[in-house]
């Protein structure tokens, strides 16, 4: 646990983290709620899975950021028990990677490259309840009113997904058949 934690203590050191906007074949976002047992962000909402690779071979290779994808696969089988052959690595898709940092609390927050990934399809669900409080899957404006209510503080969003709603989702979604327009591996956007 400590080793895992390390990079999210007050210092927030720099690291490498992952984002998936995971899309069913009606274009709904499946989002989750976190855990109320999360470290970071307990209770928030937020896209369909956050996490970290491993630091292993296997997910930290860089080409194509084909260990942050397998490192994808592994977690969406973790935190929303998708199969592991629903969501080869081959089918998520690196778009893009963003450079945040958010406090939590006092003690915990986070310091991240975030690389940005999609997959489209759907899935079978079979979630975590140590890992997620609940799920749904939600069209482009019963996103926006999400969006309201946690403007309002009515809900809690996690910052990255905060961010990436209100700088690039809508974008993407309008454009899920044309997502190659978007893909920029060089470029890390700084929010």
């Amino acid at each position: 646990m400590e080793q895992v934690c390390q990079h999210h203590l007050s210092n927030r050191l720099l690291h490498r983290a992952f984002s998936v906007f995971l899309f069913n074949t009606e274009n709904k976002l499946l989002l989750q709620q976190r855990s109320d047992a999360k470290i970071t962000f307990p209770g928030c909402f937020t896209n369909t899975c956050c996490s970290h690779p491993l630091s292993n071979p296997a997910e930290l290779e860089e080409s194509d950021a084909l260990g942050v994808r397998r490192a994808a696969q592994r977690r969406l089988k973790a935190e929303l028990g998708i199969p592991l052959e629903e969501v080869p690595p081959e089918e998520i898709n690196y778009l893009t990677r963003i450079h945040y940092k958010a406090q939590s609390d006092g003690i915990w927050g986070e310091h991240e490259i975030d690389y940005i990934l999609l997959v489209r399809k759907n899935v079978t669900l079979n979630p975590d309840p140590n890992e997620i409080k609940s799920y749904c899957y939600v069209s482009k404006e019963e996103l926006k009113e999400l969006l309201k209510k946690a403007a309002s503080g009515e809900i809690k969003i996690t910052p990255w997904f905060k961010i990436i709603a209100a700088t690039f989702l809508f974008k993407w979604w309008d454009n899920l058949n044309h997502l190659n327009q978007f893909v920029d591996h060089e470029k890390i956007y700084r929010m």
